[in-house]
């Protein structure tokens, strides 16, 4: 199905937004996951970037695996400090990869669908240590 992917910053100059095709699999009753091919129409085969959503309507997991330079995995649940990843990986030298974790507190989590999820709206905070490093907003729309 085709799906939009917008992340966009409350207080900072930061909106990125994927258009792409999404995946869906059924995992349990309120349950999904949803695979989103983010690659480059001019890069390669092997250039290909995939988001993975975990998405139930309390708790959103996203990975972006794949074989760039840059992998995350973030984890939210509505109330909750969670955990997000990020990994700069250097293929040609491994011993230069650098991975650092920062916390993220999720203030709303809106999960839409009659059977299959058509729309997720998330709204969290960043933060490292007691540094607050802006608000998000996180927003998929698969359309039917």
């Amino acid at each position: 199905r085709p799906a939009c992917l917008s992340l966009i910053s409350t207080d900072l100059p930061i909106l990125s937004t994927v258009e792409t095709s999404a995946t869906l699999y059924q995992k349990d009753r309120h349950s999904f996951h949803v695979l989103l091919n983010q690659s480059d129409e001019s890069a390669s085969e092997s250039d290909r970037q995939l988001l993975w959503l975990e998405i139930s309507p309390s708790r959103v997991i996203m990975t972006k695996q794949g074989s760039g330079a840059f992998a995350y995995r973030h984890f939210w649940e509505k109330g909750v400090f969670g955990i997000s990843r990020y990994w700069m990986n250097n293929h040609e030298d491994e011993s230069h990869s650098y991975a650092f974790c920062l916390r993220n507190y999720t203030r709303n989590l809106k999960l839409e669908g009659d059977i299959l999820p058509e729309y997720l709206r998330l709204e969290y905070e960043l933060w490292t240590g007691n540094l607050q490093l802006g608000h998000y907003v996180l927003h998929l729309e698969i359309y039917q």
